[in-house]
């Protein structure tokens, strides 16, 4: 009998591959993923990766066939992946609920919010900032997947060293700048986080780069209850991945 081929496609990044390094296979700007099968289904059930809290991971690793590690996807790429391979498990349609109103949504009228070109050298995943309010030139990068997950570990060991720390913020502006007034050693950033990172800087920081960073943006309009039209963020829950649940 012959071997069965899964159908696939190829999907769009964000980013366009412009901050992958230029030999890195994801510089293509392009990922190649198959449809869903039973096989991933059992994967969304499996309660020993959902205790674990990496049933999404192991969904993706399953559906990617391009030959990449998951934590080298920045995190908007790999948002959009997320929501492709929802589309090719169910399809585009995805009902929400809001105020108590069922609204469906197209998913593939969702759209990618790409780089400014002019921020950037391409192949090189670093961006210059000067702080607003202290005026201190940084420089910062968006973070991967692998990067995420390394901030997430590091929380966790804070707190079971002080259960009542609180690291989230910092340990994260740790991660994300790259270096202060020209100086890129760790010593010389966590310094700066810890002592002289304004409240209000940071604030500014992470606007910028939820501004700037390439994504999947998750907006869709709806007619709400005066038949007004209003935007609304597209929930991930759930339902996401089992639209019948």
């Amino acid at each position: 009998m012959s071997e069965f081929k899964f159908p696939t496609e190829e999907i769009e990044l964000p980013s366009k591959g412009l901050l992958y390094p230029k030999d890195h296979i994801l510089s293509s700007g392009k990922i190649i993923m198959k449809y869903m099968t039973a096989r991933e289904e059992d994967i969304l059930t499996n309660q020993n990766y959902i205790s674990k809290g990496v049933v999404l991971d192991k969904l993706l690793e399953a559906l990617i066939v391009t030959k990449v590690s998951l934590k080298d996807l920045l995190i908007g790429d790999k948002n959009a992946v997320l929501i492709s391979s929802r589309i090719l498990g169910y399809g585009k349609d995805y009902t929400i609920s809001y105020n108590g109103t069922d609204h469906t949504v197209d998913l593939t009228e969702l759209e990618n919010k790409e780089l400014d070109e002019k921020l950037f050298t391409e192949g090189i995943n670093n961006f210059e900032y000067t702080l607003p309010h202290s005026k201190t030139k940084i420089t910062f990068r968006l973070l991967t997947d692998g990067i995420d997950k390394q901030i997430e570990e590091e929380i966790k060991g804070v707190k079971k060293i002080n259960k009542n720390a609180s690291p989230e913020y910092s340990t994260r502006m740790k991660h994300l700048i790259t270096s202060v007034e020209g100086d890129s050693s760790g010593k010389t950033i966590r310094d700066f986080v810890d002592n002289y990172l304004l409240a209000r800087d940071a604030r500014a920081l992470r606007e910028y780069v939820v501004k700037i960073q390439p994504d999947v943006e998750l907006k869709t309009s709806i007619t709400n209850e005066f038949d007004e039209i209003e935007e609304i963020d597209v929930p991930i829950s759930l339902n996401f991945f089992f639209p019948d649940a």
